[in-house]
């Protein structure tokens, strides 16, 4: 085996801990706002990370630039997405979970 094939197996495997993470977060936190925020944060990073670890494992070609753009492009758009997500929930009226209330 290669050390490419291992940098791209850690990068891709760190990528699949962080999706995993959100999804815990997803399931265990208490109302939209720290859910979003859980699966917002993980999700970015490990989206990244597994195209980071495919451009390595596939040296560099045409593919790795398209990956590239595409890494970019989820950059900025995940993000903006989430942030525009949890702003029309506020407007609307969702309420913010607070310390002794139950689980929505």
């Amino acid at each position: 085996m290669l050390a490419i094939d291992v940098i791209a197996t850690i990068f891709l495997a760190a990528g699949a801990f962080f999706m995993i993470t959100g999804t815990i977060g997803l399931l265990k936190f208490p109302d939209f706002y720290t859910r979003m925020h859980a699966t917002g944060k993980c999700d970015t990073l490990g989206q990244i990370l597994i195209i980071v670890g495919c451009m390595i494992y596939e040296g560099f070609t045409l593919i790795t630039i398209k990956l590239l753009l595409v890494s970019a492009f989820y950059l900025l758009v995940g993000p903006a997405g989430g942030h525009a997500l949890m702003k029309a929930a506020y407007v609307t009226g969702l309420p913010v979970w607070k310390k002794g209330d139950k689980r929505m």
